[in-house]
């Protein structure tokens, strides 16, 4: 039985030379790479077979990350993600060093605060944000459990953890919301 310690040390060895993994998330699988590396997202969108124009979420591990990566972040938001029932996405206005063929076109970010142990230790260690994008091509259906994904996604990254393979516990994609600089709550996806 390989440990989650072990995992993360490969992910993070993977993410570090600019790989990408597929790891399981505070949602569903995910496909991530260090946030900051261009190549390595442009890879994660040609193993989607996704047009680089639709952004991708970024994990960060704390409300200091959002800071770090966000222009001027309205502070009532954290508030609201306290309450949050489920995971909640962000789109923020204002990337701040992330990978430009992440950012949408007008200077927007998708990021959210990750609850679950393997991602906040992995954002923590690498000391930079982690692409997460389900584990599936462009316009499929987003896998629910590891055994769901497809062999093409499976053999198109650099590694898989065996953490949590097994688990079927029901799991969904995060909620997404906008956050106005009024305080102004838009609902993208429930």
């Amino acid at each position: 039985m390989v440990s989650m310690e072990h995992d993360i040390e490969s992910c993070l060895d993977v993410l570090r030379k600019g790989g990408i993994i597929l790891y399981p998330t505070d949602t569903i699988w995910g496909i991530g790479c260090d946030a900051t590396n261009e190549d390595a997202v442009n890879r994660i969108y040609s193993l989607k077979q996704r047009p680089d124009h639709k952004a991708m979420i970024v994990l960060v591990a704390d409300e200091r990350d959002v800071l770090q990566h966000v222009a001027a972040p309205d502070l009532q938001l954290f508030d609201y993600l306290e309450e949050a029932a489920k995971p909640t996405t962000v789109i923020y206005a204002g990337a701040i060093g992330l990978a430009d063929n992440l950012v949408a076109e007008d200077g927007s970010i998708a990021i959210r605060i990750c609850k679950d142990e393997f991602c906040k230790h992995l954002v923590k260690r690498l000391r930079k944000p982690i692409v997460s994008t389900s584990a599936n091509i462009s316009g499929e259906k987003p896998p629910a459990f590891f055994d769901e994904i497809s062999e093409a996604i499976k053999s198109g990254v650099d590694y898989i953890p065996q953490h949590r393979r097994d688990d079927k516990t029901p799991a969904q994609p995060s909620s997404i919301i906008r956050w106005g600089d009024n305080g102004e709550l838009t609902i993208i996806r429930p």
